[in-house]
C-alpha cells in the first residue's frame, strides 16, 4: 500500500542547457521548475531563494560543498546585476573557483553556452518574472 503523496527536494541528476527563463522559473530536460536554481556537476537543484540581497555564506553552502569539481561559477542575481560580496568571492577564489555575477537572463545564455564547450561550470540562478 501505498505511503501517500511524498515531498521531495527538487532535482534534476545531471546536467542540461536551460531552455527557458522567466515567470518565476526555468525550464530544462523537458520539465519546469518554479523558483532559483543551483546548476552544479550533481545535477539541477531547487534554490530556496527569491532575491540576491541578503544572502549570506550558508546560501551558497551546495556551491561551496561541490567547489572542487567546477573552475567557474556564474551567479544570475535577477533583473539587475548585484555584485557577490567580497568575501564571499574570496572564498570561491580561495577554492579555485572564478566568478561571475550578471542578470539572470545573462548568466543563463553563458552557462548555455559554456555548458556546450563542456567547461567545468556551475550556476545560481535567481528565477525573475
Amino acid at each position: 500500500m501505498s505511503a501517500g503523496l511524498q515531498i521531495r527536494a527538487a532535482h534534476f541528476p545531471g546536467r542540461a542547457p536551460i531552455d527557458a527563463y522567466g515567470n518565476g522559473g526555468f525550464r530544462f530536460a523537458d520539465m519546469s521548475h518554479r523558483g532559483s536554481i543551483l546548476c552544479l556537476p550533481s545535477g539541477i537543484h531547487g534554490w530556496d531563494v527569491t532575491a540576491f540581497e541578503g544572502l549570506g555564506e550558508g546560501d551558497y553552502a551546495a556551491l561551496i560543498a561541490e567547489a572542487d569539481a567546477f573552475d567557474i561559477l556564474l551567479v544570475g542575481t535577477g533583473k539587475t546585476l548585484i555584485p557577490l560580496p567580497a568575501e564571499l568571492r574570496k572564498r570561491f577564489r580561495d577554492a579555485g573557483v572564478a566568478v561571475e555575477t550578471m542578470a539572470t537572463g545573462a548568466a543563463v545564455r553563458t552557462y548555455n553556452v559554456l555548458l556546450a564547450e563542456s567547461r567545468t561550470v556551475a550556476a545560481a540562478l535567481i528565477a525573475v518574472d
